[in-house]
């Protein structure tokens, strides 16, 4: 196994990190595509999958597991520092604290929906796409890409849609919210696959890595794998 760190896994795990944190305060509103409303979040978040797919098809499960965890602890830091933040009292002249604790202030309810749905969907998502690489001996990318996705993707949704708002809504309105977030972020990596498909091929030829994962532990918590 090579455990060189490349450049490009670095910029692959910071970009991964981003898009994290941005769909975080990006959820704060709700929009509307077409007739459904979901977190704006969503814009972003499906890039998260779609580079979790990259990391994990190119550099194998240890190294997904690896951005995951990094993942987690840059956002579970930008929550507690937004919540600091927020707590502080303001300066006399500051006009702006109601909508700034809007935008980063939320409830120890949404955070745990928000972190544990990550965790889940994220860990479920990149072994999905290390399983059947095993399975398909590197064949149909396209198809890992987009199972895995819906796969992350509705877990991901459930937990966060469950723990964030049962006993708010409604079932069938949280049922409807499920299917619809999970149903518009795998449509998002249907969109970008061909892209997808470029950025993996070059890696794969810059880094000369292809990554399979014949005899990795799926434990989430053996980082020191890596």
């Amino acid at each position: 196994m090579n455990n060189k760190v490349s450049v490009l896994f670095m910029l692959a795990g910071i970009l991964f990190a981003t898009c994290l944190l941005i769909s975080n305060i990006l959820a704060s509103k709700i929009i509307m595509i077409g007739p459904w409303s979901a977190p704006a979040g969503v814009l972003i978040f499906p890039l998260a999958y779609i580079i979790n797919d990259v990391i994990a098809e190119v550099w194998g499960y240890r190294k997904a597991r690896l951005i995951i965890w990094a993942g987690f602890g840059v956002n579970l830091l930008a929550v507690l520092f937004f919540s600091m933040a927020v707590a502080v009292p303001a300066a006399p002249f500051y006009e702006g604290q109601n909508a700034f604790a809007s935008v980063l202030g939320n409830t120890p309810r949404i955070v745990a929906a928000s972190l544990l749905a990550y965790l889940f969907g994220s860990f479920l998502n990149a072994f999905v796409m290390s399983r059947v690489k095993v399975i398909t001996e590197g064949k149909s990318f396209s198809l890992r890409a987009i199972v895995s996705t819906l796969a992350g993707e509705s877990i991901d949704s459930l937990i966060f849609i469950s723990v964030a708002f049962a006993g708010v809504f409604p079932v069938n309105v949280l049922l409807g919210m499920i299917v619809t977030q999970a149903v518009i972020k795998t449509v998002y990596e249907i969109i970008v696959l061909p892209l997808t498909l470029v950025v993996v091929k070059k890696i794969k030829q810059l880094e000369g890595e292809d990554t399979f994962d014949y005899s990795v532990s799926y434990n989430p918590f053996r980082l020191r794998q890596i």
